[in-house]
């Protein structure tokens, strides 16, 4: 384009951030795909860092001290892709019990490493370490024990706890070291010490501040062979969690480390796979990652192949992407959640919730029963629509208009030259390519005179399309790429305009023709969940082939939204993967609780198998149901206890009772009416 804002000699080149315009580090390049270098690190036979391949893992959910069940599990685990095995090992006796699963794998001829889990208990550790190739502590609970006091430290004071933590923490550090043992120090969003909470507050700064603490030590003792991680079970969180930390890796000079991926107690089914998306996936696209584990609330197998999924987009991605203008100045902060500023047009943009529009344009809406797949519902009876909470707000049906009258809560955008045609041109929008508005400002055609969506990509951007904009308060852009390199080019797009002063809102398009239906809730969470984790992005439109996808892209874009946390919709579950600490059926547990709550729209809901990570990790959740001995449920009205011991088979009509003293119960009758 011969007045394009980005000169040409930008436009042809990729670029790496530069550091003096932005205090931006936790990346190598926010336009091109350049993983992020990292220092090697042994565990058994399987290296990682960014020398090496992405790996996989998961954690094996049978008891510890079944060693046959525990061996079975693993294999099952390593044929579905894991390269490491996490096991915990809550006391001494599991800790002992890792040599004799570790032996049975062997024998039966796998050389996967295996990964110690350790919560609370130092001496586990130091005897697991002498086990196995890498054992993961917890920074909030290896020195500490959580009472969830506050307590006003004065730096002398900060500083002697400091010296406690080394005390329990060196002996650890030196075993590692002599047995060539690698470590996973790992800090869970849930289970920060009350000396980090009242310090630094629950927060990114206090989870990164948790690890450095014992990074510190580590470093002291010339102890290198470490990975590190920042798991929350929220996904902006993580990924504010995980920028700060490579950031803080580089202010201090410490070594870059590998990172392990993972957002946890993500949940189940379609919902743990795209909220474990947005988090990993966003850090993906930023070539921040060297293992991925996918926490879902289901067996540990079914994990390994999401994972995979996910880290095969970028194997080729280098070559596959095409070149993105740089970035010169970056106007996003990396570490805090700001909504981009926008002004209202129609409900697009300024304090409106994001909007979802149904891609109809390859099918023809001739009768009502074409809407339900997106929520509309009509009844004859009564000749009325009903709205479900995932009902879309727009429909775009291309060159052909509805053959009907729409419901009320639903409109239509059309192609501009159909649009010219229909009728009623007030219920209908049109849809027009960066020329043709152009066009028609210039030769003052007609437009509508409340919104007028323009679709665009990168290369679109011009000075007079920027300028038109400026003045011009009907305009929502639709943006799409074609570029493999999806996240990143549409993050650039969204740069521009705010380096540019436009505050236009943006709807955010992706189409997944040629991808396989179950990798798309993957893609999409990370093309599109990624830009609204830094506030970008006003809607969501995605598309595929065929009427049966209609109704999956619909849901996908409500579940995006709820797990980016900008519009919610439905019942959330915060639900722990299980592990050999359970003292429930989880999984079945899970189904029955969501079974009797999933109508309690925007109500948050945390099941914990156990008590390591529950209460903290509940801190964002309504109620929690935590399991604290065999078929024993605590129940938790935020992080807290409100009913201790409650037997299992009584403390799902427990929790609803709780949520009904609240005034948060609907009866289901009620929903449907």
């Amino acid at each position: 384009m011969s007045d394009s804002i980005l000169t040409p000699s930008l436009s042809t080149q990729t670029a790496t951030l530069e550091r003096t315009d932005s205090p931006v580090l936790y990346t190598p390049s926010l336009t091109e795909y350049i993983r992020r270098k990292t220092i090697p690190v042994t565990i058994g036979d399987v290296p990682l860092g960014s020398d090496y391949p992405i790996r996989v893992q998961s954690m094996t959910t049978i008891d510890t001290m079944d060693t046959e069940g525990s061996i079975e599990q693993s294999i099952r685990m390593i044929e579905a892709g894991c390269e490491y095995i996490r096991i915990t090992a809550p006391s001494v006796k599991e800790a002992q019990n890792l040599e004799n699963i570790r032996k049975g794998l062997r024998a039966r001829g796998y050389t996967t490493p295996l990964v110690a889990d350790i919560h609370f208990t130092p001496n586990a550790a130091e005897l697991a370490a002498r086990i196995v190739e890498k054992v993961r502590i917890n920074p909030g609970n290896y020195a500490d024990r959580k009472r969830f006091e506050f307590i006003d430290y004065t730096d002398t004071a900060y500083e002697a706890e400091l010296e406690r933590i080394r005390a329990k923490f060196l002996p650890l550090v030196r075993i590692c070291k002599e047995y060539g043992t690698a470590m996973r120090i790992g800090t869970n969003h849930g289970s920060l010490s009350d000396r980090i909470l009242s310090r630094y507050g629950d927060t990114p700064v206090g989870m990164v501040e948790s690890a450095l603490e014992f990074l510190r030590i580590c470093e002291d003792e010339n102890y290198f062979n470490i990975v590190l991680s920042m798991k929350s079970s929220n996904p902006q969180v993580m990924v504010q969690a995980y920028r700060l930390l490579v950031q803080r890796l580089d202010e201090e000079g410490l070594k870059p480390y590998p990172l392990h991926l993972g957002v946890t107690e993500a949940g189940e089914a379609e919902d743990g796979r795209i909220k474990s998306a947005l988090g990993i996936g966003t850090l993906l696209e930023d070539g921040i990652g060297d293992t991925v584990r996918v926490s879902l609330t289901e067996e540990p197998e079914r994990e390994a192949p999401v994972a995979q999924a996910l880290i095969e987009r970028y194997t080729n991605r280098s070559a596959e992407s095409q070149p993105i203008p740089a970035v010169t100045h970056y106007p996003i902060n990396p570490f805090q959640y700001v909504r981009r500023t926008t002004h209202e047009v129609a409900n697009f943009g300024g304090q409106n919730v994001p909007r979802v529009i149904a891609d109809f344009s390859q099918i023809a809406v001739s009768e009502h029963e074409d809407l339900k797949p997106i929520g509309h519902f009509y009844l004859p009876e009564p000749d009325k629509w009903r709205m479900n909470d995932l009902g879309a707000d727009y429909i775009y049906t291309g060159s052909h208009p509805a053959s009907f009258m729409l419901p009320n809560g639903l409109k239509q955008i059309l192609d501009y030259s159909a649009w010219q045609s229909v009728s009623d041109k007030a219920n209908t929008y049109p849809l027009l390519s960066a020329a043709t508005y152009l066009d028609a400002q210039t030769a003052q055609t007609l437009l509508h005179q409340r919104l007028n969506v323009v679709h665009l990509s990168l290369p679109d951007l011009s000075g007079e399309l920027l300028q038109t904009l400026r003045t011009d308060q009907t305009v929502v852009l639709l943006i799409t790429t074609s570029n493999a390199h999806a996240m990143a080019e549409l993050r650039r797009l969204f740069v521009e305009l705010i380096n540019q002063g436009i505050t236009t809102p943006v709807v955010v398009q992706r189409s997944y023709t040629d991808v396989p239906m179950e990798d798309v809730p993957l893609y999409a969470a990370t093309d599109v969940g990624g830009l609204l984790i830094d506030g970008l992005g006003d809607g969501i439109m995605l598309s595929s082939v065929g009427a049966d996808t209609l109704k999956p892209l619909n849901n996908l874009a409500f579940g995006i939204l709820q797990a980016a946390r900008t519009r919610i919709t439905k019942t959330e579950y915060i639900s722990c993967p299980s592990c050999g600490r359970t003292l429930f059926d989880l999984q079945e547990t899970t189904a029955h609780i969501r079974q009797r709550t999933d109508h309690l729209k925007g109500v948050k809901i945390g099941i914990m198998g156990c008590i390591v990570n529950g209460p903290g990790e509940m801190a964002d959740a309504d109620y929690g149901y935590v399991g604290i001995g065999r078929d024993k449920i605590s129940l938790y009205r935020g992080q807290q206890v409100i009913k201790k011991s409650v037997p299992a088979d009584r403390a799902v009509d427990e929790l609803i009772e709780l949520i009904r003293e609240d005034d948060r119960w609907i009866e289901p009758t009620l929903i449907n009416e």
